[in-house]
C-alpha cells in the first residue's frame, strides 16, 4: 500500500507540472503555441511558414523566409493569455485505500501569464550576399495551473515556463527558391511544490530547424521546414519523502518533431489580399513524457490579410486535432506511474482539447517613419471532454498580443508589406 501511496505521489508531482502549461496556454497545440501569438501572424491564425507578416514568425518558424525581410529590422512583442479550465473529479486517487485526492469539481484559480517575443533580422544584401540572419527571444510554452482552493485536490498546483533562443538564417538560392536553417537553446524553468522539496528546477536544450521556400510565380509561394526534438532532462526533477531515505526521479520531457507546409496567394484583389494555409503535424508519439498521453496531431491554420492603404487588417482560423490518448501510456517522463485513474487524472491536466480556434487583427505601416504597429485578439471554443469514467475536463480561452517593429535602412521592409523609408500617404 505505500508503495502504491509513493507511485500516485509522483504521479500528481508530474501531472501538476505538465498542467500548468495548459494553464497558461490554453490557445495551445499539446503545449506548444506555434505562431499564434505573434503580433502579425496572430492575427491570421498563425499561418506564417510561407509568407509571414512578421518576423518573429520567420524566426521561431521556416528560416528560409527570412529573406523576404529587409535592411535591418526589430520587433518588440508582448502578449496576454487568458484560461478557463475546469475539472470534475469522480473518483477516489488511487482507487484503492487511503486517497490522496478526493472527488472534487472546480476551476482553476491560477492568473492568466504574460509572453514575450522579440526579434531582430539583418539581411547582408549591401554586402553582397544573399543572407539574413535572425536572432529571437520566444516564449514557446508555460504557467500555472492551481486547485489549492479546493481541499480535496489536495493542494494540486505547479509551475513551468520555457523560452527560446533561436538564431536563424535564411540564403537566397535562386531568385525563386531560398532555404534556412538554425538552432535554438531552450531553457526550461520546472517547478513541483506539490509533493517533496520545494524548488525550480532548470534544464537546457537545443532544436535544430531546416526550412525551404519556393516562389511558383510571382503570386504562389509553397514553404516547407521541419522542426527536431527539444529535450530536456530535470535531474532530481521529483524528491519524494524529503530527507533520509528520499527517492529522486530525473523527469524527460520533449517537444515533438515538426513538419509543416505553407502556401501563400495573393493575386486576388490586385494583389491586396494575402491567403495563407499552413498544415503542421506534431509527433507526440515520439516525445518523452507526452508519448503517454497525447497521439501525434494535425494542426491546420488558415488566414488571410487585406491591405487597405496603410492599413492590414487580418483573420483567421485554426483546426487543430484532439492529441488526447484514449489508450495512454503507464510512464510519464521515465517516471512509473499507478493505476488507471491515476493516469486519466494526470491527462486531464493536460487536455487541450478544444478543435477550434478563430482570430483576428490589424496593422499599421508607418505609424511613425520606419515604424510599424500590429494588435491581434483570439480565442479559443470552450470544449469538454470525458477521460475514462471518473475524470471530465473543460477548457476555453481569449489572448491578445501587439508588437512594434522599427526599420532602419533604405529598403527596410518585408516583401510582402510596402513601408517607405519617410512619411507618405497611401
Amino acid at each position: 500500500m505505500e508503495a502504491m501511496k509513493q507511485f500516485v505521489k509522483i504521479l500528481l508531482a508530474i501531472a501538476v507540472v505538465t498542467g500548468g502549461s495548459v494553464e497558461a496556454f490554453g490557445q495551445s497545440f499539446g503545449i506548444e503555441l506555434q505562431n499564434t501569438v505573434m503580433p502579425a501572424s496572430g492575427g491570421m491564425g498563425g499561418a506564417s511558414i510561407a509568407r509571414p507578416q512578421d518576423l518573429t514568425s520567420a524566426i521561431n518558424a521556416n528560416p528560409a523566409s527570412l529573406t523576404q525581410f529587409q535592411g535591418t529590422q526589430f520587433l518588440f512583442g508582448g502578449g496576454w493569455v487568458e484560461p478557463t479550465i475546469t475539472m470534475d473529479q469522480q473518483g477516489n486517487i488511487p482507487a484503492m485505500g487511503t486517497p490522496l485526492v478526493s472527488p472534487f469539481q472546480g476551476k482553476s484559480t491560477a492568473p492568466g501569464t504574460p509572453l514575450g517575443n522579440i526579434g531582430v533580422t539583418q539581411d547582408f544584401r549591401e554586402l553582397g550576399m544573399p543572407v539574413t540572419l535572425g536572432i529571437g527571444f520566444v516564449t514557446t510554452a508555460g504557467g500555472f495551473v492551481d486547485y489549492r482552493n479546493i481541499p480535496e485536490s489536495n493542494g494540486t498546483n505547479s509551475e513551468m515556463t520555457i523560452f527560446n533562443l533561436p538564431i536563424m538564417l535564411g540564403v537566397d538560392v535562386t531568385d525563386k527558391l531560398s532555404v534556412g536553417a538554425g538552432m535554438s537553446l531552450g531553457i526550461a524553468f520546472f517547478d513541483a511544490p506539490f509533493v517533496g522539496a520545494g524548488g525550480m528546477t532548470t534544464d537546457y536544450a537545443l532544436r535544430g530547424t531546416l526550412g525551404a521556400n519556393y516562389d511558383l510565380n510571382a503570386c504562389n509561394t509553397l514553404g516547407l521546414y521541419y522542426q527536431t526534438e527539444q529535450s530536456f532532462q530535470f535531474d532530481n526533477g521529483l524528491l519524494i519523502n524529503p530527507g533520509p531515505g528520499q527517492t529522486a526521479y530525473d523527469v524527460r520531457m520533449d517537444l515533438p518533431q515538426n513538419v509543416g507546409f505553407g502556401f501563400a496567394n495573393t493575386a486576388l484583389m490586385g494583389g491586396d489580399l494575402l491567403l495563407a494555409v499552413d498544415v503542421t503535424y506534431k509527433m507526440w508519439d515520439e516525445a518523452a513524457m507526452f508519448d503517454a498521453m497525447y497521439n501525434n496531431q494535425w494542426v491546420v491554420q488558415i488566414g488571410g490579410q487585406y491591405s487597405l492603404g496603410k492599413y492590414r487588417l487580418r483573420a483567421g482560423y485554426t483546426w487543430a486535432e484532439n492529441p488526447i490518448d484514449n489508450s495512454p501510456g503507464g510512464t510519464v517522463g521515465g517516471v512509473p506511474l499507478a493505476d488507471l485513474r491515476s493516469v486519466r487524472y494526470t491527462q486531464g491536466l493536460l487536455a487541450v482539447t478544444s478543435q477550434h480556434r478563430i482570430s483576428g487583427g490589424i496593422g499599421i505601416v508607418d505609424v511613425l517613419p520606419g515604424v510599424d504597429f500590429d494588435l491581434m485578439a483570439g480565442g479559443m471554443l470552450k470544449d469538454s471532454e470525458q477521460l475514462g469514467d471518473f475524470t471530465t475536463t473543460s477548457i476555453q480561452s481569449y489572448w491578445l498580443a501587439a508588437g512594434i517593429t522599427w526599420r532602419f535602412g533604405r529598403g527596410a521592409c518585408c516583401q510582402r508589406i510596402p513601408a517607405p523609408d519617410s512619411w507618405s500617404s497611401f
